[in-house]
């Protein structure tokens, strides 16, 4: 599967700081827990690429849409 392939798994994810000062993305589906630790400049580069998705694909849904640029 790539970036770019639509998929039909549902997972959870949970966002917080772990007791020793990382910061823990915890991803559940079908019975995998992934836990991933980032330090914080870490984690802010992965906001910030976050971020920047987020925007591309609102740029991308407000193409070829009336009254919308």
């Amino acid at each position: 599967m790539g970036i770019d392939k639509e998929s039909d798994i549902a997972a959870n994810i949970q966002i917080g700081p772990t007791s020793l000062g990382m910061v823990r993305l915890y991803v559940e589906a079908d019975g995998i827990e992934l836990p991933l630790d980032f330090d914080p400049d870490e984690a802010d580069e992965i906001a910030e690429e976050l971020q920047a998705a987020a925007q591309a694909a609102r740029e991308m849904n407000s193409k070829g849409k009336p009254g919308k640029r």
